[in-house]
C-alpha cells in the first residue's frame, strides 16, 4: 500500500473543539488507553466526514483497522450530534437573539440504496435518499436540523412529522419557504405564490421572497461541503445524526470566523 501526505481545509481550532469532546468522553467513561490520543482519533473523523475517505484507507491512514476507525467515527459522531439543539430551544435562542425571519427548507442526502428500496427514492430528485429539514437564520446559520425520513416524503408531510408547524407558531417568528410548504398552515410560514400568468405584483413579492430565502439555501450547501454527505455509503438509519454533527461542526466553523 502507498502513502501520502494530505490537507483538510479546517482549523485548528475545529480539530480542538473535537478532541476536547473525545477527552472528556473517555474521562467520563474511564477509558485509559487506545491506539490513537483524543487529538488524533478527532483527526481521523475530521478526514472521514470532510473528505468521505473509506473506513479502509482513512484506517490506513491512521495506522489502525477498518473496524477501529468506524468505531471512531461512530463514538464521533454521536458525541457531535448529542450537541444538537432541540427544536423548541433552538427557535426560543432564535427569538431572544431578536431574528427578523428565518427560513425553512429541506434538503435530500443521497445514499446508494438500490432500486428495490422504493421508500428511499426521491421522484422529484430522481436518485434514492433521506430527506432532512432545515431551519437557517437570515444569516444563513444553521438553527436546527431534522431526523432524517425516506427521500420519497415530501418536505410538507416532513415538516409535520416533526412538528415544524407547530413550534414556528409557538415561536411567533417570520418563516420563508418555498412552494413545496404550501398549505402548511399558520400565520408565520410564508411561501410563494403559485400559478401561470401572475401579476406583476405577485412576481415581485415572488423575487423578494426568493432573495430573502437565498441564505437559507446556502446554508444547505454548506452541510454538503462535507463530501460525506454527497452520497452516503452507510445505513440510511444515520443520515439524521451525520447532519446534525456536521451542522454543529459548521456552526464551531463559522463562529470562529466570525471571532477574526
Amino acid at each position: 500500500m502507498l502513502f501520502y501526505r494530505a490537507a483538510v481545509d479546517l482549523s485548528r481550532s475545529t480539530l480542538n473543539y473535537v478532541a476536547g469532546l473525545i477527552r472528556r468522553r473517555r474521562k467520563a467513561i474511564g477509558s485509559t488507553w487506545r491506539l490513537l490520543n483524543p487529538g488524533q482519533q478527532a483527526l481521523l473523523v475530521l478526514v472521514y466526514l470532510r473528505k468521505d475517505e473509506t473506513f479502509t484507507g482513512i484506517g490506513a491512514g491512521f495506522g489502525v483497522s477498518a473496524t477501529t476507525a468506524w468505531r471512531y467515527v461512530e463514538e464521533t459522531v454521536m458525541l457531535l450530534s448529542a450537541r444538537s439543539p432541540k427544536l423548541t430551544p433552538a427557535l426560543r435562542k432564535a427569538k431572544k437573539a431578536g431574528l427578523t425571519h428565518m427560513i425553512l427548507d429541506g434538503t435530500l442526502i443521497p445514499t446508494d440504496r438500490v432500486r428495490a428500496d422504493r421508500p428511499h427514492f426521491s421522484g422529484r430528485h430522481r436518485v434514492h435518499g433521506m430527506n432532512v429539514q432545515v431551519i437557517a437564520g437570515s444569516d444563513g446559520v444553521i438553527l436546527w436540523t431534522s431526523g432524517a425520513m425516506p427521500g420519497k416524503t415530501h418536505d410538507l408531510t416532513a415538516a409535520r412529522t416533526w412538528g415544524i408547524p407547530r413550534e414556528l407558531e409557538k415561536a411567533g417568528i417570520l418563516t420563508l419557504a418555498d412552494k413545496g410548504y404550501q398549505g402548511i398552515g399558520g400565520t408565520v410560514v410564508i411561501t410563494p405564490y403559485k400559478g401561470k400568468n401572475k401579476p406583476e405584483s405577485q412576481k415581485r413579492a415572488n423575487r423578494s421572497h426568493a432573495n430573502l430565502r437565498g441564505p437559507g439555501e446556502r446554508a444547505n450547501a454548506q452541510l454538503k461541503s462535507w463530501r460525506i454527505l454527497r452520497k452516503l455509503r452507510c445505513s440510511p438509519s444515520k443520515v439524521g445524526h451525520l447532519v446534525k454533527a456536521i451542522a454543529v461542526l459548521q456552526n464551531h466553523r463559522t463562529a470562529q470566523a466570525a471571532q477574526g
